[in-house]
Formats: structure tokens, sequence, C-alpha cells
């Protein structure tokens, strides 16, 4: 298993209930793809430094993943999502996985 790290703005138009809709659609896809979510992070509203879409503020989420691929489906729908201002997906290395707890990560 991979470990990733995933980070998503949302709009922040959206109610707390529609972030975590969207939150359980990434897991079963991510389960679906074999893997599982490890750890979610809601950070809430920020203002952003600069407009990005029309938008000054956004629903900040930070998601661990482990996964024995890449999550293909998972981005495609993130792109395709209106909902969505941005994402990014990174990959961690192996040293930072096992320093966040995430053991059953291997290369």
């Amino acid at each position: 298993m991979r470990a990733y790290e995933l980070m998503i703005i949302f709009s922040a138009e959206l109610d707390e209930s529609a972030v975590q809709t969207s939150i359980n659609k990434i897991a079963s896809q991510a389960e679906e793809a074999g893997g599982s979510l490890e750890k979610t992070d809601k950070w809430g509203v920020r203002r952003f430094a600069y407009e990005i879409k029309h938008k000054w503020e956004g629903f900040y989420v930070v998601l661990e993943l482990a996964a024995p691929n890449a999550l293909d489906e998972v981005d495609r729908t993130l792109r395709l999502a209106d909902d969505v201002i941005r994402h990014k997906f990174i990959r961690l290395p192996l040293p930072e996985a096992h320093r966040r707890g995430l053991a059953s990560v291997t290369a």
C-alpha cells in the first residue's frame, strides 16, 4: 500500500453535510480501489490570498489515504465535481508515512 495526502478545497457555500457526503464518496471510491481512508482533517472555511474561479473563500479538507495504486477514479471525480475549487494529491515518502502512523504502508 502507498500513502497519499489529498487536499480538497470545496466551495464555501456548501454546508457541512454536503462536504461530508463528498468525503464519504471519496472514501467509498478508495475502498473500491483496494485502499482505505485513514484520516480526515477538516480545516473549515479559509480566505484565499487571491481570487480562484470567481471565489474568495473555500472549505479546506485534508485526507490521508492508503491505496495499492494510484487513485485515478478519485482524481477524475474531483476534476468533474462542480463544488470542488481545487484538489491536490501527494504521494507521501515512506519515512513520512511511517511517521504519521500509516504502518501498513510499504514501498
